[in-house]
């Protein structure tokens, strides 16, 4: 596991990018997934990384595992390769925007959000 700055700054990092709530984040899971006929499951909701992020909501940073390092540290950078942090929030005006912001939500951020 990274070293306690290492982890304060990722711990950090990752609260920054992740602006959304652990409600919002699951709320959206289950809308996500749900089909017109059946709802998922909220423990089967959503996809393997959003449901890691989820858990990670719900923790203290002294109960992060190695598993819970990498996946933050996923996030942190796919996060970070798809937004300019500094120039959001922006509108939402194509349907390949609209699938970006989806994609970002999955993994607890969206980029509307103030």
């Amino acid at each position: 596991m990274a070293d306690a700055l290492e982890l304060d700054a990722l711990w950090e990092d990752f609260h920054r990018v992740v602006n959304m709530t652990s409600a919002e984040l699951a709320a959206w899971l289950k809308v996500r997934d749900a089909a017109e006929d059946s709802e998922p499951l909220p423990e089967q909701a959503g996809t393997p990384t959003g449901q890691h992020v989820l858990a990670i909501l719900q923790k203290r940073r002294t109960d992060l595992t190695d598993d819970d390092v990498r996946v933050m540290y996923k996030v942190v950078d796919t996060v970070g390769d798809l937004v300019d942090m500094e120039n959001e929030p922006e509108p939402e005006s194509t349907p390949e925007d609209t699938r970006r912001r989806h994609r970002l939500m999955t993994m607890g951020h969206d980029p509307l959000k103030p």
